[in-house]
């Protein structure tokens, strides 16, 4: 990224219908080369702009242009897949139950007429259970969305809703509450997380205000707030010594649905159905933000506002996950790649399917972590690293790219 992604929005804009300069042939290939490096999913545009030109992508010049009654028949595939898996992975634990009696527990908090499941039961299935699959499953669908709004951004195929600190953050005030004990009485470790997390967020934006919020300084500006707070994470740990305390923390850092109850879940719930909204009104402006500031800006998008609001409604969604259940990665990277290979980069499409596919995605891991290696609990990022490397490696061989 040795030059500023911003500076391909013109010719790719040039190649799409308006005028091209004369001499201005190698710059756009230059041009072109840079959004393929960036952004892949652009791939597709970039090259079916190019006079003569073939797309870059069977399948992805295809799909790109579903129709709407192929839209509508895969989000209700999405969502039924949904249903089904939170329904399985509610039965499956080191306790088995039926799905009578997650119908019955369900029915009878529900207020309909069915008897009530011993109490220890009833307790495990809609006190324990439910709330976690249901987090699994907002955890699953923020990170997706987040994820591909930031490779949009940033224009940049390897970003992740990690990428602006906002984890190391987290971590830190974690580590601040469970090694110092400071704020342990009111805030606790999510509340802890939660506080680190908009700390790192607000230094973030402090760094941006003059220097704008151009793709290459927001990337780089996120990597140095991330080491920042990952290095005073550290620094505390070795200082306290505490072999429990670094256990606890380790086991946090990896991230866990086990912390998960109904009043997590639903604060988690509200700011990921507002977040996805937000998102997704801009839709168009994402398009044009993978294409660059310029495109972006003929098509009437506000790119600095529009940007500032993109980046703390991210950020707000992804500092809810973090603090909540810890940090999961690899969600935010694989999914929007995998979902933009099946239906192409117009993000009305995009966001809906990438969170669907998130949440089961996450579901299904979360529950091979409580079972796999039963009665002990695997951290669920563990597995969505061992899952996400060759999946994603699967998906950049699909895109001749590896």
């Amino acid at each position: 990224m040795s030059a500023s992604p911003d500076a391909v929005g013109a010719p790719v804009q040039a190649g799409a219908g308006a005028p091209v300069k004369a001499g201005a042939g190698a710059g756009s290939r230059a041009a072109h080369g840079v959004v393929d490096l960036l952004h892949p999913s652009a791939r597709g545009h970039a090259s079916a702009t190019a006079p003569g030109a073939a797309p870059a992508s069977r399948g992805e010049g295809r799909r790109s242009r579903l129709s709407p009654a192929s839209s509508a028949g895969l989000f209700l595939l999405g969502a039924v897949a949904l249903l089904l898996s939170v329904a399985a992975s509610v039965r499956i634990g080191t306790t088995d139950v039926s799905y009578a009696d997650v119908a019955r527990t369900a029915g009878f908090h529900l207020g309909l007429d069915v008897e009530p499941l011993p109490r220890l039961v009833d307790s495990l299935i809609w006190e324990l259970r439910v709330p976690r699959v249901l987090m699994a499953a907002l955890v699953g669908a923020s990170l997706a969305v987040c994820g591909a709004a930031l490779q949009a951004i940033t224009r940049n195929a390897l970003a992740d809703p990690y990428l602006l600190g906002i984890s190391s953050g987290a971590s830190t005030g974690a580590v601040t509450v469970v090694v110092l004990g400071v704020g342990s009485g009111s805030l606790g470790v999510t509340g802890g997380a939660f506080v680190g997390a908009m700390v790192s967020f607000g230094l973030l934006m402090v760094l941006l205000r003059k220097g704008g919020l151009d793709s290459v300084r927001v990337v780089l500006t996120g990597v140095v707030v991330s080491q920042l707070f990952t290095a005073l994470t550290s620094l505390v740990l070795m200082a306290s010594g505490d072999s429990e305390a670094i256990r606890a923390i380790t086991q946090w850092l990896l991230g866990s649905m086990a912390p998960a109850r109904w009043d997590t879940t639903a604060v988690t719930a509200a700011v990921t159905a507002a977040g996805l909204l937000v998102l997704w009104l801009n839709s168009a402006a994402l398009d044009g933000f993978s294409f660059g500031a310029d495109t972006a800006s003929s098509l009437g998008v506000d790119v600095r506002t529009t940007r500032w609001v993109l980046l703390v409604v991210t950020s707000l969604m992804t500092a809810v996950a973090v603090a909540t259940v810890g940090a999961i990665g690899f969600v935010g990277l694989i999914v929007p790649h995998g979902v933009r290979f099946l239906v192409g980069p117009l993000h009305r499409l995009l966001l809906p399917l990438s969170a669907l596919a998130g949440a089961v995605f996450l579901v299904w891991t979360d529950a091979l972590a409580r079972v796999a290696f039963a009665p002990q609990e695997v951290p669920v990022g563990v597995f969505t690293a061992l899952l996400g490397v060759p999946l994603f490696l699967l998906v950049l061989r699909k895109r001749g790219e590896l």
